[in-house]
């Protein structure tokens, strides 16, 4: 279950009339998802208490960075050099089930959790790289005052002025095992960083696994993420890290009424070097910038995305 955010006024006694490290840190523990555990007992649905599944992944729980993305420079920070280890997860909007049966949590609106006070960032010197920086935050809809959490107050990455790799840490699909109460969350960077609204997985007709998934806000894409490996029926571990290697695409659609899913692979078309693409990382974390680049199709907040059982 997604916690997908909190409402400050009823999560605290006295509300947001006073502000502390302990309210962020309650705020925080209640975002995230929870797993339970549920019974059928004749016409009754129950919880089963205790439960060796139960959990609560927070916003403050570590999670991995995984897939082409993971170690890039982009998302190191002071507290994380390796660029490979998250803390928490926010926001999450709508779900995934693989057929492996995990659990996958989209990251949606994580922008309002960071602001940027000074419109400027720490650390970098003015020229063309703190720009970019600027340019992705504002891209990603990072402003002065956020949506008036406050997390930055008493927890600084929240603050981009500061921590301006910090956003790039979010806002991608968080893969989670409710078998395996020991495992740790993985962020799949393969699938891109956008405001993910659901993630609907179904297979392609030679196995390969299939992900859609809409960036919540006006006038942004439709993505879908094949995979380069197929699927093994009844072979768990060798499913676990098919969301890591494969091609990204984003939709345009034609007047025509038919429409193309454009490859975001660096070194093809305009994601390139001379275009200010560094990487195929680079490309996934700006997902949105290599689809204006491609010149995907801007929708009207596309949110769920269902696959017709038919075709």
């Amino acid at each position: 279950v997604n916690h997908e955010y909190t409402d400050d006024g009823l999560l605290h006694p006295d509300g947001m009339k006073t502000w502390s490290a302990a309210k962020v840190r309650k705020a925080q523990a209640a975002h995230g998802v929870s797993v339970i555990e549920v019974r059928r007992d004749g016409e009754r649905w129950q919880v089963v208490r205790p439960s060796t599944y139960a959990r609560r992944i927070t916003a403050y729980t570590p999670m991995r960075l995984s897939g082409p993305a993971a170690g890039d420079a982009a998302l190191r920070t002071r507290d994380d050099p390796a660029g490979r280890t998250v803390q928490g997860t926010l926001n999450n909007c709508a779900h995934g089930v693989t057929p492996w049966r995990t659990y996958l949590a989209c990251e949606e609106n994580f922008n309002g959790y960071f602001v940027n006070p000074s419109g400027d960032v720490a650390g970098v010197p003015d020229g063309d790289q703190k720009l970019d920086i600027i340019r992705g935050q504002s891209r990603y809809g990072i402003t002065k005052s956020g949506f008036g959490y406050r997390w930055h107050e008493h927890d600084e990455r929240f603050d981009a002025s500061r921590h301006p790799n910090e956003p790039n840490r979010f806002g991608w699909v968080v893969e989670i095992d409710p078998w395996d109460p020991a495992s740790t969350p993985v962020k799949r960077t393969a699938l891109g960083r956008c405001k993910h609204e659901g993630a609907t997985v179904t297979l392609a007709k030679d196995g390969r696994v299939v992900v859609y998934t809409g960036d919540d806000e006006r006038f942004e894409y439709v993505y879908k993420f094949v995979s380069r490996a197929r699927y093994q029926p009844g072979h768990r571990a060798a499913n676990r890290d098919l969301l890591d290697e494969g091609t990204l695409y984003v939709a345009r659609f034609d007047a025509s009424g038919e429409g193309r899913w454009l490859p975001l692979v660096f070194g093809e078309g305009p994601l390139t070097a001379s275009n200010g693409f560094a990487s195929q990382a680079d490309v996934l974390i700006r997902a949105r910038a290599a689809g204006d680049a491609l010149g995907a199709t801007r929708m009207d907040r596309p949110e769920w995305i269902a696959v017709s059982p038919r075709n």
